[in-house]
């Protein structure tokens, strides 16, 4: 009888296999949060691009996003489950994202619908991929989050090149898919997420320099760091929220914005 593979220390006290998180566990408030500065940060890049405020309100939405990634990545039975509804939604909410914020090209539009319209909306279809949403970035998180909690750290290196590689078509790009596994690593220990979370974020707002302060230049995204009392401080809201209701709000949100700036439009269809 072959003897058994004495497993290492490490293969038996590998750190990031969480269950849980020791940081905010009212992951219902925050989601809401982030839904609903999301839609206000959509409103702002789409409908009102000349109300600023409006993008600084919205950069609180993906840290929280991060952060809910990461939470769901710890308490999610199946992981491959997860990724599955993820990229189901993405499907589902490209065509849609690409219109409501502006992210059309050319390629898109070079088939003909009225000529032929299968063609045209495969055609269509297709190339939206050119700007994928943040679905695809956050579904890369979900990526290099399993890859770290199985201990499969060559996987984990390929997943982050692969991101890199994809800089400029990912959202946030691999920027954000660092913050996700850097809320992963240390759901279990605030002391530790907190200021290198913290430090990180600020690091990253710091790039750019849009805004100036205090002697210093910043980008829009040091007001993400806004997410993060959020984010660590405990709280009780009892509030709940359909799981599918989190899903379905991200296309929701996309039509409503693609309806308020077509309204004008729709009213002299209608009254001519």
């Amino acid at each position: 009888m072959p003897a058994k593979k004495k497993q290492s220390w490490l293969e038996k006290n590998w750190p990031f296999r969480h269950t849980e998180t020791r940081l905010n566990a009212d992951t219902n408030l925050i989601k809401l949060v982030a839904m609903i500065t999301m839609l206000i940060d959509h409103l702002g890049a789409a409908v009102f691009p000349q109300y600023r405020i409006l993008r600084v309100i919205g950069r609180v939405a993906f840290p929280i996003y991060a952060y809910c990634i990461a939470v769901g990545c710890a308490y999610t039975r199946n992981i491959g489950r997860y990724l599955e509804r993820l990229a189901i939604l993405a499907l589902i909410s490209q065509p849609i994202y690409v219109l409501a914020l502006h992210h059309t090209n050319s390629l898109m539009y070079a088939c003909s619908f009225a000529q032929d319209p299968l063609r045209a909306a495969f055609s269509f279809y297709v190339y939206s991929w050119k700007d994928p949403s943040i679905l695809l970035t956050l579904m890369v998180g979900v990526g290099a989050i399993w890859a770290l909690r199985e201990r499969k750290l060559f996987t984990l290196l390929l997943v982050l090149l692969l991101t890199y590689l994809l800089k400029d078509s990912l959202d946030y790009g691999l920027k954000g898919v660092f913050l996700m596994l850097l809320f992963y690593m240390f759901l279990n220990a605030w002391y530790l997420s907190l200021p290198l979370v913290a430090a990180y974020m600020l690091w990253w707002g710091l790039q750019g320099g849009a805004y100036h302060a205090f002697g210093l230049s910043f980008g829009i995204q040091i007001f993400a760091l806004l997410a993060l009392p959020l984010i660590y401080i405990p709280m009780r809201s009892e509030i709940r929220l359909n799981k599918w209701l989190f899903y379905a709000f991200y296309p929701a949100h996309l039509c409503l914005i693609y309806l308020i700036e077509r309204w004008g439009d729709l009213m002299n269809l209608v009254f001519g």
